[in-house]
């Protein structure tokens, strides 16, 4: 089935750049889970129509032409179509997917929501391409390694990019379903991947792997019967986060690297970044928190990701949820991603809830990779090319009222500074060391060489951290 149906994808131009061109203006409407546009635009009877009606507006199609686009009938395609007369429907969301110059076919559940329609997902539901899905993927430091893991893996996103830069995969799940599809994805793009059910690290019990990454059901929820194992998981609280991390030293190579998207609880009492770095065993690790929300927030969040709202049970969830949390005694939940280097270090945590650049991989390669010497005061440094000065202050003023020093990529940080850390910063072209500079401004300003060192060498030390200065 997926060989033939790999051939039928190809042949047919059922790409990211063949539908988009097909679709037209139709396409950002489809984006807003609105099919009607592309409905319209798709009644050609070729097979590249055909199959955005079957896969991507899930609608009923002719059964001939459903044929002649597969040039076989739909009985051999039981797990991908069901008949009704005449008119055949999808039973799976097979769809075009492309990053950088690559290009694959994932296949997933139906997505849900399309034209207003929105029904509970089945419990064991396997979600397709989606933004936390490209998140992680964004996220992952863009390193060739030899092993790495997915723990899951879902429909197979992950695995599909670790494959382009591992030698070998193995992507687990607890949910056969999710196994079933994620094995047809990694076929279908003719991808060698190593399937395995369990959870967490069970399946690779005594491995290690250079590289783990996992977009685990982190949502933070009550036991109960209506679970989505795509989301949630029987761990209380956000344990399931916990243990990842605590256990990924323990199966990662000397230097490697865990990297997940997570949730964690805000506890009444404890400080956040404290309770995160109690899971990190000594390892080097960087939490970042994208977003915050109150309990209400989030429980609406995710009833509403489960087609609950506006529905009988809507209000009973809700609160069965909110009390569950109060019992809990969490006050907020966290949403951001942790990468954990299996490397002697600390946790850094801290809130940014700001633009950044996208891929963010190789920042975060960068920062972890940045040491910071030990003999600063004799570095020659230089400004990274895209740090800006930003001033202001009353018309004709002497000097700025502010100062900040901004940078264009990565995490997009900004730093404010004084005219002395704006001064020591333009004078960093690589030919003066850092002593040299503090000096020349520690008799410009008459100021003591020793206060400007106790001042300023741990904001050098930021700045270097930070990638706003560089070791020539």
């Amino acid at each position: 089935m997926i060989s033939r149906l790999r051939s039928v994808l190809a042949d047919s131009g059922y790409t990211v750049d063949g539908v988009a061109a097909r679709l037209g203006d139709a396409h950002a409407a489809l984006g807003r889970n609105e099919t009607t546009p592309a409905w319209r635009v798709t009644d050609s009877g070729d097979p590249l129509d055909t199959l955005i009606r079957l896969f991507l507006l899930q609608r009923w199609v002719s059964k001939d032409l459903v044929e002649i686009a597969f040039g076989a009938p739909v009985e051999d395609f039981p797990d991908l179509f069901v008949a009704d007369g005449k008119e055949v429907k999808a039973l799976l969301d097979v769809r075009p997917y492309a990053e950088d110059d690559r290009s694959w076919w994932v296949i997933a559940d139906l997505t849900p929501g399309l034209d207003g329609r929105r029904e509970p997902m089945r419990t064991d539901y396997v979600l397709g391409i989606a933004p936390a899905s490209i998140s992680l993927v964004n996220l992952t430091v863009p390193v060739r390694v030899d092993s790495a893991l997915d723990i899951g893996t879902g429909c197979g996103i992950q695995a599909l990019h670790l494959a382009e830069k591992s030698g070998r995969v193995v992507a687990t799940d607890v949910n056969p379903h999710a196994l079933r599809l994620a094995g047809w994805t990694a076929e279908l793009n003719n991808v060698e991947i190593d399937v395995r059910e369990g959870s967490l690290y069970e399946p690779v019990e005594g491995e290690r792997f250079d590289l783990i990454v996992s977009n685990p059901p982190y949502v933070i929820a009550p036991p109960s019967d209506g679970k989505l194992t795509y989301r949630e998981t029987g761990f209380a609280g956000d344990a399931v986060v916990e243990r990842l991390l605590r256990q990924a030293p323990g199966h990662l190579t000397e230097g490697g690297w865990c990297q997940l998207l997570a949730n964690w609880t805000h506890v009444r009492g404890e400080d956040w970044q404290d309770r995160l770095a109690g899971w990190t065993g000594g390892r080097e690790a960087w939490a970042v928190q994208r977003e915050v929300l109150d309990p209400a927030e989030y429980v609406e969040l995710w009833l509403r990701d489960a087609g609950l709202h506006g529905r009988p049970e809507y209000v009973r969830r809700y609160d069965e949820w909110l009390s569950w949390l109060d019992e809990q005694r969490v006050e907020a939940i966290g949403m951001g991603w942790i990468t954990l280097r299996n490397v002697p270090g600390e946790l850094v945590a801290e809130a940014w809830p700001y633009e950044i650049e996208q891929p963010i991989g190789p920042h975060v390669l960068s920062r972890f990779e940045r040491d910071t010497p030990d003999d600063l005061l004799e570095q020659h440094l230089v400004v990274a090319a895209d740090v800006v000065e930003e001033t202001a202050g009353p018309p004709g003023a002497e000097d700025p009222a502010t100062i900040v020093l901004r940078r264009q990529r990565g995490m997009r940080r900004a730093e404010q500074a004084d005219t002395v850390l704006a001064g020591f910063v333009g004078a960093c072209d690589g030919d003066l060391s850092v002593g040299q500079i503090l000096g020349a401004l520690a008799d410009l300003l008459g100021r003591p060489l020793e206060d400007l060192h106790r001042d300023y060498l741990p904001k050098i030390t930021g700045l270097l951290r930070e990638g706003f200065l560089d070791t020539v």
